[in-house]
């Protein structure tokens, strides 16, 4: 019998996670590509250019790159992280369903998927804001890209 060699994951999955990964793309890491989509805007580049060549001459290298990268290191955006295939599907099943409580399994589990998504380490809390605003969180996320 001969394996099968497509992508095993599920449609929805896959559509969601590439609307995931292209808005993310589109986005900034840090402050040092907010800094460098400015200096190079169509208004600006021209002056941006002039100070180069006044400041660099014969096409030195300006480090310009090694600068941006500084700055995003260390004014990180903290973007979140794509949920993995088991996440998806166990927020779109706990989300399709309405509930007035959450089972202390089913925090667990959502509070492992956030603190995953986002570079957390929250504990597992039953402070029912606390619970309510990570809940809103990764619903944000899930439906953001749907």
């Amino acid at each position: 019998m001969e394996e099968f060699k497509g992508d095993k994951r599920s449609k929805a999955y896959r559509k969601w996670k590439a609307k995931f990964e292209l808005e993310q793309a589109k986005k900034p890491e840090g402050l040092g590509d907010v800094v460098h989509d400015i200096l190079h805007s169509k208004s600006i580049e021209p002056i941006t250019n002039a100070i180069k060549n006044v400041l660099w001459k014969d096409s030195e290298d300006c480090n310009c790159d090694k600068r941006q990268e500084m700055l995003n290191k260390k004014f990180n955006f903290n973007k979140p992280k794509c949920l993995t295939e088991d996440e998806f599907e166990f927020l779109t099943d706990f989300f399709s369903k309405r509930r007035n409580n959450v089972t202390f399994l089913q925090r667990q589990e959502l509070y492992n998927i956030y603190n995953r998504v986002f570079g957390t380490a929250l504990k597992n809390s039953s402070c029912p804001s606390c619970v309510a605003n990570m809940i809103t969180k990764l619903s944000v996320i899930l439906d953001t890209y749907k």
